[in-house]
C-alpha cells in the first residue's frame, strides 16, 4: 500500500475509533443520567415511605396521649434524649430509623391500663403494680404484626429491663437486653426525674445525672451511662425546651 494511502487509512481508522469512543461516552452519560434519575425517584419513594411509617407511629402515640397527656410529651422527649445518648455510644444505633420508632412507641401498651391505675396520684397497690407492669408485653403484642417496626419492637418489650436482671417483663440482664432498650432506660429515667409530678417538683439536670450515675451497674448499663455523660447539658436543655 502506498504511503499516502496508508496514512489516509490510519486517519480513517483513528476517526472511526474517536467516533466509537464518543458514542460510548454519550451512551455512558445517558446511563449515568438514567441512574441518577432512578436514584432520585427511589430516594423520594423511600422518603414518602418513611413519612408514612412515621405517620403510623405518631397515630399510635396519639392513641396513648389521648389517655395520658404526660405520656405523649414524655414519648417525644425521651425519644430525643435516647437518640442523643445513642449517638454517643460509638455504635450506629442512632442511624437506625426503627430505633426512634421504638422510643416513641415504648408505652403504647398503656392503652390497656385502666384509667383508675393510669391516673392514680397515690402509690399503686401490689395488684395495681402487676397490672401496670403488663404494659410492655401488651405493647409488644400490639406492634408485633407491624413488619416495618423491626427492632423497635424490642424497645417496646424490654424498656423496663434492668442491667442487674431485676427488671420486667423477662428479667433479662446485662447484654441480653437489646442495646436500644438499655439506652432507652437511661433516657426514660432522665425524663422522669426532671419532669414535674403531682407529688413532687422536677429534679435538676445535675440531680438527674447523679441519680443515673448511681444506677450504673444495677439499673443501667455502665457503658450507656458513660455515653450519657458525654451528652452536654446544653443539648439536653435544648431538647426539653423545644419539646416542652
Amino acid at each position: 500500500m502506498a504511503e499516502g494511502s496508508l496514512h489516509e487509512a490510519l486517519e480513517d481508522r483513528l476517526a472511526q475509533v474517536e467516533r466509537e469512543a464518543a458514542a460510548k461516552e454519550r451512551q455512558l452519560e445517558r446511563y449515568a443520567a438514567d441512574l441518577r434519575e432512578t436514584f432520585k425517584q427511589e430516594r423520594a419513594a423511600a422518603q414518602r415511605l418513611r413519612e408514612s411509617y412515621m405517620a403510623t407511629v405518631r397515630a399510635l402515640c396519639n392513641a396513648v396521649e389521648a389517655r395520658d397527656a404526660y405520656t405523649g410529651k414524655h414519648a417525644e422527649r425521651v425519644a430525643a434524649y435516647g437518640l442523643a445518648i445513642a449517638r454517643e455510644t460509638g455504635t450506629r444505633l442512632a442511624e437506625d430509623p426503627e430505633i426512634e420508632f421504638g422510643f416513641l412507641l415504648h408505652d403504647v401498651g398503656k392503652v390497656a391500663v385502666p384509667d383508675a391505675i393510669l391516673w392514680k396520684p397515690e402509690p399503686l397497690t401490689a395488684e395495681e403494680r402487676l397490672l401496670m407492669e403488663r404494659h410492655p408485653v401488651v405493647g409488644w403484642e400490639i406492634v408485633q404484626g407491624i413488619d416495618f417496626l423491626g427492632d423497635a419492637k424490642l424497645v417496646v418489650r424490654h424498656h423496663h429491663e434492668r442491667w442487674d436482671g431485676t427488671g420486667y417483663p423477662d428479667r433479662l440482664a446485662g447484654d441480653e437486653i437489646p442495646l436500644a432498650a438499655r439506652v432507652f432506660a437511661v433516657a426514660d429515667v432522665l425524663d422522669a426525674v426532671t419532669t414535674e409530678r403531682p407529688y413532687r417538683p422536677p429534679s435538676s439536670l445535675a440531680e438527674a445525672r447523679s441519680i443515673i450515675g448511681a444506677g450504673a451497674g444495677s439499673h443501667f448499663d455502665p457503658a450507656v451511662v458513660e455515653a450519657f455523660k458525654r451528652v452536654t447539658d446544653s443539648e439536653l436543655e435544648t431538647i426539653r425546651r423545644t419539646i416542652g
